[in-house]
């Protein structure tokens, strides 16, 4: 089985407002980098998308290491979604869950492979999330 990196980011320009997402795929020499924009959205489903399309651009089943700065996304992949499929996507307040569409699909392109969640500083030492960084926020302004 391949293991591969994934580092991903979302970026919002007001939340809500103009959103970008981008992600960069590691394989060993290999490198890819993909990004893309939305129109009225927020950080979160921004965050969200990275992860998404990174996970979908992969043709075989992988070892992924994803690295985010986004502690929502890993804490909810990791541990928060138990729950909430449990209680048919309702927080532990009975509300509904904000973003369940890109959860689904999150959860859908996740169990697809072997995955391991790390989570990095946000706008730190990180040159690859640095990276994702300006690509997602490129992405929401020239969409803008």
């Amino acid at each position: 089985m391949k293991k591969v990196q994934l580092f991903t980011d979302g970026a919002c320009l007001g939340n809500p407002g103009p959103g970008g997402w981008a992600y960069i795929l590691r394989f060993g020499e290999h490198v890819r980098e993909a990004s893309g924009f939305e129109r009225d959205t927020t950080n979160n489903r921004m965050e969200l998308m990275a992860a998404v399309e990174g996970l979908k651009a992969l043709k075989e089943v992988c070892e992924v290491e994803i690295t985010t700065d986004s502690e929502y996304m890993r804490n909810g992949i990791t541990k928060w979604i138990i729950g909430w499929k449990a209680r048919g996507w309702k927080t532990a307040s009975k509300e509904p869950v904000k973003n369940q569409d890109l959860w689904e699909a999150l959860d859908e392109q996740n169990s697809r492979h072997r995955t391991e969640w790390k989570w990095t500083k946000g706008h730190a030492d990180h040159p690859d999330n640095n990276r994702c960084d300006e690509m997602a926020t490129a992405a929401a302004r020239a969409g803008k």
